[in-house]
């Protein structure tokens, strides 16, 4: 399996390579020349731009680990521990209320070579990362699969994560099958109105939602290991917005229907005002907007839900700050 995933990556490079130089990569289909420098709504060139490799135990416990992850054991092997996180720079969508504006409006990070973010991912899996979590990889995946295979030639065996705010063009969803083992994507609007106020994306849901198929055509079970630790799958995550639990339930009925009750589904609550929200976003999320849409997923029947047992305690409401070392110390 490990050389089926080697030649994948190679099998997708041959493919994708062509985006360096018309770049069609995600539906804004700028098709700027990035091997010459220019830059479209991503605002990145050719290589990766990365900001922080790290440990991150703030994702789903499938993903980052559970309370007694990174004990030491008697195996001879490192314990395992958190999600082994990537955050790259730029952004495909750029939403109004970013609560990683510094990464994706700002482009804080520094540009990267193929060998040196494949050390990146070898050191993380030495560290004990769980997987290797790809955090908004889109506009950048043609440099990250060059570095995922030179880091597979070395040794790389842990789960990949395609952590994407589900802004996607279906057909490079397609040429990662074989080479991703989770999907992580964001599926943040049914509404064109919404996306297009927010997001500048009045097709969002057009291309999240068949991209969305496509992955759980690829990815259509979850599957753990005896530590209840993610392996293969697809988890969609769903940030509830303040006065828009009416499209939130609407996209839980899409998810139902048109994918499986069984697909894994994360309802966040998180949300905060910052950086560029709009007026109408100018407030936290309530209570009875997120009991209406958790109450609604349990009547749908999702077999697998991940949702906070205590929504509205202060540390669920922190930002991280990635111009720290460690973005998430408060966690």
């Amino acid at each position: 399996m490990h050389a089926q995933k080697i030649d994948r990556i190679g099998e997708a490079l041959q493919h994708l390579i062509k985006h360096e130089t018309e770049c069609r990569l995600c539906p804004r289909e700028c098709r700027v020349n990035r091997s010459r420098g220019e830059k479209g709504f991503c605002q990145m060139g050719a290589q990766a731009f990365l900001s922080h490799a790290l440990l991150h135990y703030g994702e789903e416990p499938i993903l980052s680990g559970h309370h007694d992850c990174g004990k030491e054991t008697n195996t001879g092997h490192p314990p395992q521990k958190g999600s082994g996180a990537l955050f790259f720079s730029g952004c495909n969508l750029k939403c109004l209320f970013c609560q990683n504006y510094q990464l994706s409006w700002f482009n804080q990070g520094a540009e990267i070579l193929p060998e040196e973010l494949a050390k990146h991912m070898l050191d993380l899996q030495k560290r004990g990362a769980l997987n290797i979590n790809l955090v908004s990889p889109t506009h950048l995946i043609v440099p990250i699969l060059k570095a995922l295979k030179s880091a597979c030639e070395q040794g790389l065996r842990v789960p990949i994560v395609y952590n994407s705010n589900g802004y996607e063009n279906v057909e490079v969803i397609k040429r990662l099958a074989g080479i991703v083992d989770i999907y992580l994507p964001d599926l943040k609007y049914l509404s064109t109105q919404l996306s297009e106020k927010f997001s500048r994306a009045g097709d969002y849901f057009d291309h999240a939602s068949t991209a969305i198929q496509e992955m759980f055509h690829q990815q259509p079970e979850l599957v753990c290991n005896d530590s209840d630790i993610a392996q293969k799958g697809l988890i969609i995550r769903h940030l509830i917005l303040p006065a828009q639990s009416e499209d939130s339930l609407h996209i839980l009925e899409w998810m139902v229907h048109t994918l499986s009750p069984r697909v894994c589904l994360s309802l966040m609550s998180q949300y905060w005002p910052c950086f560029k929200a709009p007026p109408s976003l100018q407030r936290t999320l309530g209570p009875v907007e997120y009991n209406q849409v958790l109450e609604r997923a349990f009547e749908l029947g999702f077999e697998t839900l991940f949702f906070q047992p205590d929504p509205f305690a202060p540390d669920e409401h922190r930002l991280p700050d990635f111009n720290s070392e460690d973005p998430f110390e408060w966690t």
